[in-house]
């Protein structure tokens, strides 16, 4: 297709944080942006990257990086160092486009925000779930205003909790993830709550959170990233979000709207519509038009939105344009992940979300240090460990953690398949069990492991999460796998028998 901007110009680009950073890599060439330098601590991705972007400078030195002749910078590193790694750079003269979320306490907030005023750059927040079609449907009028909204965000990321197995490097090593391991999902607010703000123009005004505490096992015992986190946000123009994150039985991603014309589902994808200003209204489904620019968004990840992501913050630095997720808008979002914690932690509560557009409302937050507790995720075992144990920790735990999800697909399938007549829900079930057949004999060592390391350093963090795994997966009949093997050939041959 022809060049996306009517300009020659280019951005040069550095990238801070080569793990989720090195995404946007690809499609940034697509959109005047170049890739001049990268930096991560991690000298394995350096080194990576050097491959992908052989002329671009790179370094595990932060000061060396900002110091390079480049326009702007993508803030990929940890989540809570977000809030000084984006000043630093702001402060070194780059625009800054920073994943989610932008700081980690309110007085970090207001840091950040008038970093941002002071330096004259333009400051994105990388936030990559909306939907540009029903947003522009939205300023068109037809769905009138946000009566109500539930989004969800609810998405198991036990593994990412011990590794950096997303970008590819299965780790070994003697503790957990530095942030993921840990987090209150509410925190990770944006990607539920986000969509809303910008399809329907509100932001939210208070939120309230009610205590959660039912966590899948296999999490660290004192991690806030596995239950169920619902929050209740009040917008602007009264409409109530409820927002959705945390981890559970069933990823999901529910996005439906209603507003005071229509209602809009966006879960699927396409949107499907429903029209009449009444409940029992014809329901219609859209297709956006698939233009060239729309083709070429949906190779890139989350459903284009990293790609959306990268044209927005090039647009707004080339012509001047307001970025769709601005320093405001970005705190709007993050504040109220932080406060939703702040009224899940006093009993559910209701919290106003500070608009810092507002100086004097700034003022009542600039020394509110307010934050969740963060663990060590090198301490997860004690002091006096034998290393060349503990270290085979991360490894064992993923493994655990795949064993754990195949077996109870495999077992719980067989109590819920008299139930299933779909033939497709059956052969799954099936195609589970001969695979079980196949593994059990690996997965019966990996628990031997996970249990022998747990006695080991029973009152461990890491231990606790061993054992919460194991004791989740039919332990009565992992301890004979030799009965559970016969059972399970068994089944399947009264399962082909009866399938014919």
């Amino acid at each position: 297709m022809e060049k996306i901007f009517d300009t020659d110009k280019k951005i040069r680009l550095g990238i801070w944080g080569l793990g989720r950073g090195s995404a946007f890599i690809d499609l940034c060439s697509k959109l005047n942006v170049e890739v001049t330098a990268g930096c991560d601590l991690n000298q394995a991705m350096c080194d990576e990257f050097h491959k992908i972007c052989p002329d671009a400078f790179v370094t595990q030195n932060e000061d060396e990086f900002l110091a390079q002749d480049f326009d702007a910078v993508l803030v990929a590193t940890y989540f809570f160092t977000h809030t000084r790694d984006s000043i630093k750079a702001l402060n070194a003269g780059k625009h800054v486009l920073c994943e989610v979320t932008s700081f980690f306490t309110p007085a970090e907030g207001v840091e950040l925000v008038e970093a941002v005023e002071r330096s004259g750059k333009i400051y994105a927040l990388a936030e990559n779930y909306t939907n540009r079609f029903v947003k522009k449907l939205w300023q068109d009028g037809l769905f009138g205003e946000l009566a109500y909204a539930e989004f969800d965000y609810v998405h198991d990321c036990r593994v990412l909790g011990y590794s950096t197995l997303f970008y590819g490097a299965l780790p070994n090593g003697n503790y957990a993830h530095p942030w993921r391991s840990w987090l209150n999902f509410h925190y990770y607010c944006t990607h539920s709550l986000g969509p809303v703000m910008e399809i329907t123009g509100t932001r939210p005004v208070r939120v309230s959170a009610p205590p959660s505490d039912k966590n899948l096992p296999g999490f660290l015992p004192t991690s806030e990233m596995g239950s169920m986190e619902p929050s209740f946000v009040i917008m602007s123009n009264g409409g109530i979000v409820r927002n959705m994150m945390g981890a559970s039985t069933c990823d999901s991603h529910v996005r439906k709207i209603w507003g005071t014309r229509a209602f809009v589902d966006l879960t699927q994808g396409d949107p499907t519509v429903a029209i009449g200003q009444c409940g029992h209204g014809p329901k219609l489904q859209l297709s956006r038009k698939r233009d060239e620019l729309f083709k070429l968004s949906s190779r890139y990840g989350h459903n284009g939105g990293d790609f959306w992501v990268i044209y927005d913050f090039a647009r707004a630095i080339l012509f001047g344009t307001k970025p769709a997720w601005d320093i405001y808008a970005a705190c709007d979002a993050t504040l109220t992940g932080i406060m939703a914690v702040k009224s899940q932690y006093s009993g559910g509560v209701p919290v106003e979300v500070p608009d810092f557009r507002d100086k004097a409302i700034r003022e009542k937050y600039r020394n509110d240090n307010f934050a969740q507790e963060h663990l060590d995720p090198k301490k997860i075992f004690p002091e006096g460990q034998d290393t060349t144990e503990t270290e085979k920790f991360s490894q064992l735990i993923i493994k655990l953690n795949f064993a754990v999800e195949h077996i109870i697909y495999a077992l719980d399938g067989i109590k819920f398949y008299p139930y299933i007549e779909d033939a497709s829900s059956r052969l799954t079930v099936q195609t589970e069990v001969r695979r079980l057949i196949q593994k059990l004999s690996e997965y019966t060592q990996i628990f031997a492991d996970a249990h022998a390391l747990a006695e080991k350093y029973p009152e461990s963090m890491a231990a606790k999460a061993l054992v919460s795994f194991c004791d989740s997966c039919y332990p009565e009949k992992l301890a004979n796998t030799d009965a559970l093997l016969e059972e399970l050939k068994n089944w399947l041959i009264s399962a082909d028998i009866n399938n014919n």
